[in-house]
């Protein structure tokens, strides 16, 4: 008898990319994609829903990013491996990639190359870096230790950050407390510490913070 197949959830807020991404991975016997989702949070429903072997998430989703849906699911899927398959190639994204609890991490233009050994690996228990990234890795770590900075996120909550994606994205304080059911007086409190924290004023230099850390497009 021989093993079933790894089943794997699919996320990115692009149709085509999903795709051509389920495309690659469903032409092998020992892979299948069983859903899909279009951002974060579905992304963390779908995973409750189907309790797939593995999520493959893209980092820059509407709702929640890639990062954020995996620090989710490893609380409430801790059965589930996670995968992230990025366009950025991008050391501070690969580090909070690890610390959310993903086991690898794939940059799409070598998706056809590298992503379904990346899948193999994981479900080895193995983690998977891409071929060339230590170099890169280190280079951008010395680059950001020379300018001063760490340039991460995570000095905030993950609740701070949930509330600056949504502000940045361009949410009022009274949307922001319907979609995470809190009171505007709450978001405006989580507001001002965030801006305090980072240092900044006024939500065009937040909105700039958050294209900076990828947790929006530009």
């Amino acid at each position: 008898m021989t093993d079933s197949p790894t089943r794997i959830l699919l996320a990115d807020d692009h149709a085509l990319v999903r795709r051509g991404v389920r495309l690659i991975l469903d032409a092998e016997p020992d892979l299948t994609v069983v859903a899909e989702a279009d951002d974060g949070a579905e992304a963390v429903d779908r995973a409750r829903e189907h309790r797939p072997d593995l999520a493959v998430l893209d980092i820059a989703m509407p709702r929640l990013t890639g990062l954020q849906a995996a620090r989710e699911l490893s609380r409430t899927c801790p059965e589930t491996r996670i995968l992230i398959l990025t366009m950025y190639d991008n050391e501070q994204f690969f580090f909070e990639a690890l610390g959310a609890g993903a086991s690898g991490y794939v940059l799409k233009s070598v998706a056809d190359r590298d992503l379904v050994e990346a899948c193999r690996a994981t479900m080895r228990g193995e983690p998977f870096l891409y071929p060339g990234a230590v170099d890169a890795l280190i280079r951008d770590h010395l680059d950001r230790v020379r300018e001063g900075g760490t340039g991460s996120s995570r000095t905030l909550t993950d609740r701070e950050e949930e509330i600056l994606k949504l502000v940045a994205e361009g949410h009022t304080s009274q949307q922001i407390a319907d979609l995470l059911v809190i009171s505007p007086k709450t978001v405006e409190r989580h507001r001002a510490n965030v801006l305090q924290k980072l240092g900044l004023k006024d939500r065009l230099e937040l909105t700039r913070y958050a294209i900076r850390v990828g947790l929006i497009e530009p």
